[in-house]
């Protein structure tokens, strides 16, 4: 199974929303659409995707207050893509912390390339993981953060999307206790309610595709009370 990567579009313009879906769509994202700014934080909160193009002239609310929203709890690459060209409101934006500035019209491959920086130096951002050619390796296990696949002695585990996060997650951190509510934020969001429960299901289902021994586990281990820590780096 392929893992792509969840591109959120918000834009209050319905044909253009659905021309940039229909793009992303054929470079292989999966895509969601808010067209107000309400349904936007709805979805950033309840499907936590990899990344949001976000143009700030929605219905209900300005763009800018979506970013500020997001950079409270997640580092999620947000790309605007305006019809405001004034300086101060690109600065206003990168200041507020979106990753980058596309100003309308744009091209197509412009944004794509725009998206895929951004994805790439979000990737990035935590651990050295640009010496590796964009991998995380620690014994037989490597996480590739270009293809989303995790491998131990090679071979491809097939993890499903929430398990690869789970992991990429751990390995971005590898050698940090990284606790459950931080995890669970993370991979599902903000206003997640639930106990630990699915997280455990998750990691139980992780350990028996990549240890040995999934009670004896050498390379999630688990702190007890407290969260899970990947083993570090080589």
């Amino acid at each position: 199974m392929e893992l792509k990567y969840t591109v959120l579009v918000v834009e209050d313009e319905k044909n253009i929303a659905s021309f940039i879906k229909t793009v992303f769509e054929a470079n292989n994202f999966n895509v969601l659409v808010a067209h107000t700014g309400n349904e936007a934080e709805l979805m950033i909160n309840s499907h936590c995707p990899d990344v949001i193009i976000l143009d700030l002239g929605l219905p209900d609310m300005d763009g800018m207050t979506i970013i500020k929203q997001v950079r409270q709890w997640s580092a999620t690459p947000i790309v605007v893509v305006s019809a405001r060209t004034d300086e101060n409101d690109k600065i206003s934006a990168l200041d507020s912390g979106a990753d980058d500035y596309v100003t309308k019209p744009f091209g197509t491959g412009e944004l794509l390339a725009r998206v895929r920086t951004a994805l790439r130096h979000a990737r990035n951002a935590d651990v050295g993981i640009i010496a590796n050619e964009g991998k995380f390796v620690s014994g037989n296990l490597t996480v590739d953060y270009d293809k989303r696949r995790v491998y131990i002695s090679g071979n491809d585990i097939h993890l499903t999307q929430n398990e690869y996060k789970i992991v990429s997650l751990l390995a971005r951190y590898a050698g940090k206790v990284l606790t459950y509510d931080n995890i669970m934020k993370q991979i599902w969001g903000p206003n997640f309610q639930s106990d630990n429960q699915i997280l455990r299901v998750n990691m139980a289902n992780i350990r028996r595709k990549m240890e040995e021994n999934p009670a004896e586990p050498k390379y999630i281990y688990t702190e007890l009370g407290v969260g899970y820590r990947m083993l570090e780096s080589e």
